[in-house]
C-alpha cells in the first residue's frame, strides 16, 4: 500500500540531482523545467501505431514527470509548456496543423491541457509521499492522474460542443486501451528506477 500520508519523501530527481543553495536551485529549476518542456513537446509529437487510434505519449510523460519531479517543480514545467504554447510555439500535439497559441489552447483539447497541469501536481503530491516507491502505488497514482485528465477535458467537450453529443465516445473510449497500457509501463518502469538508483548509491559507498 501507499505510505502514509503525512510522510515525505524525495522525489526521484532529488535524489539524482539534490537541491543546494537558493541560487544554485533558480538554476537546477530553469534547466529541470526546460528540459521537462522539450521532453513534453517531444512526446506531443509522437504517435505510436495502436488499436483503436494511434497513441500519443503525452499523458505518459506529464504523469512521469510528475512523479520524478514533485509537485512544484512539475507544476511549473507545467506552466511553462502551457505559456510556450500561449506564445505560439509550436509545441502541441495537434500544432502548427490545427492552429497555434490561445485559439488552439481553447479549442477541443483545452480541458485536457488543464488537466495536464492539475494531473502533474496531483502526481507529483503523491510521489511526494512515497506512491511511486511501489508498484501498487505507481499504479493507482497513474490513474488518479488518468482520472485528473480526462474530468475537465470531457466537462470542456461537453461545454464546446454540448452535452447531447457523444462526449466520452469522443474523448474517452478511443483511449482507455492506450492509457491502461502507459498505466501498466509506468508501473513497471518508476520502481523499477528507484531500484536501480539504490543499486548505483550503495556500490558508489561501497567504492568510496
Amino acid at each position: 500500500m501507499p505510505h502514509a500520508m503525512h510522510h515525505h519523501y524525495n522525489t526521484l530527481i532529488s535524489e539524482i540531482w539534490p537541491t543546494h543553495a537558493s541560487r544554485a536551485n533558480i538554476v537546477r529549476g530553469t534547466v529541470l523545467a526546460l528540459l521537462g518542456s522539450l521532453l513534453l513537446t517531444l512526446a506531443a509529437k509522437v504517435q505510436v501505431p495502436f488499436y483503436p487510434v494511434p497513441m500519443t505519449m503525452g499523458t505518459l510523460v506529464v504523469l512521469g514527470l510528475g512523479m520524478a519531479y514533485g509537485w512544484r517543480l512539475a507544476g511549473a514545467t507545467m506552466l511553462l509548456y502551457m505559456v510556450q504554447g500561449a506564445m505560439g510555439l509550436p509545441v502541441f500535439a495537434g500544432t502548427p496543423e490545427k492552429g497555434i497559441g490561445i485559439a488552439y489552447m481553447m479549442g477541443g483539447t483545452g480541458g485536457y491541457l488543464i488537466g495536464y497541469v492539475l494531473a502533474a501536481v496531483t502526481v507529483g503530491w503523491l510521489a511526494e509521499k512515497g506512491w511511486d516507491r511501489t508498484m501498487l502505488g505507481t499504479a493507482l497514482a497513474m490513474l488518479i492522474g488518468n482520472a485528473v485528465i480526462y474530468v475537465p477535458g470531457l466537462i470542456w467537450l461537453g461545454v464546446l460542443f454540448g452535452w447531447d453529443k457523444p462526449i466520452f465516445e469522443w474523448g474517452f473510449t478511443p483511449f482507455i486501451l492506450g492509457d491502461v497500457t502507459k498505466v501498466a509501463l509506468a508501473t513497471a518502469i518508476m520502481p523499477l528506477a528507484w531500484h536501480l538508483l539504490g543499486k548505483y548509491k550503495k556500490q558508489d559507498g561501497n567504492s568510496a
